[in-house]
């Protein structure tokens, strides 16, 4: 059975790093040079999970991939922002694992009052557009040569995408906590699963 959940740093820290290894060594989609290990990957997790998601996608106990927000800019100012972030393992790619994850984040990050999610690019990288797409964001601006990795400058697209209608005095964000006992949040996570076609 498929079960996406929220991770847990102590229990899926080990396999998020290793999910994330190959784009790190092989692949200019992360300009990070060195791959993080599962220490630094529960640590990243730990700092974040009060107000950010971190998601997972199990079968049979071993994980196929994860989605998670992140702070998109550190000033306060920018708390209605949030940066977002996907990553399916590589032998399991086109079985609607990424679509579910990244509709599931989406889902809890309206639940809990965000107004833009915001997702960055670096270019060519036609999944990860084609993905974009498909859930509404639309592209706002390239920076040209932005990263240097693997000997090469790569562009940076940043995709928007409107979570909620912006108001004149935002309501203050919803912890995960607070979510992940309601209604909704488990709908969301039951409804999503069952999508993946493996």
């Amino acid at each position: 059975m498929v079960n996406i959940r929220l991770a847990d740093p102590s229990r899926d820290a080990r396999q998020v790093a290793a999910i994330y290894y190959p784009y790190v060594i092989n692949t200019h989609i992360t300009f990070e040079y060195v791959p993080p290990d599962g220490s630094v990957i529960a640590s990243r997790m730990k700092s974040q999970q009060e107000k950010f998601p971190w998601l997972v996608c199990e079968h049979e106990r071993e994980l196929m991939g994860f989605a998670y927000g992140s702070p998109f800019r550190s000033q306060q100012a920018y708390d209605w922002s949030v940066e977002t972030t996907i990553y399916v393992r590589e032998s399991a790619h086109n079985l609607g694992i990424g679509s579910a994850l990244y509709e599931t984040l989406i889902k809890c990050l309206r639940l809990q009052g965000y107004m833009s999610a915001v997702g960055v690019i670096a270019l060519p990288n036609e999944p990860s557009v084609s993905l974009h797409n498909k859930f509404g964001y639309k592209e706002i601006g390239i920076l040209p040569d932005a990263g240097y990795k693997s000997g090469s400058w790569y562009d940076v697209a940043i995709w928007r995408l409107e979570l909620k209608e912006a108001s004149p005095t935002p309501e203050k964000i919803v912890s995960i906590d607070d979510i992940t006992n309601t209604l909704d949040f488990a709908k969301i996570l039951e409804t999503e699963s069952y999508k993946i076609g493996i």
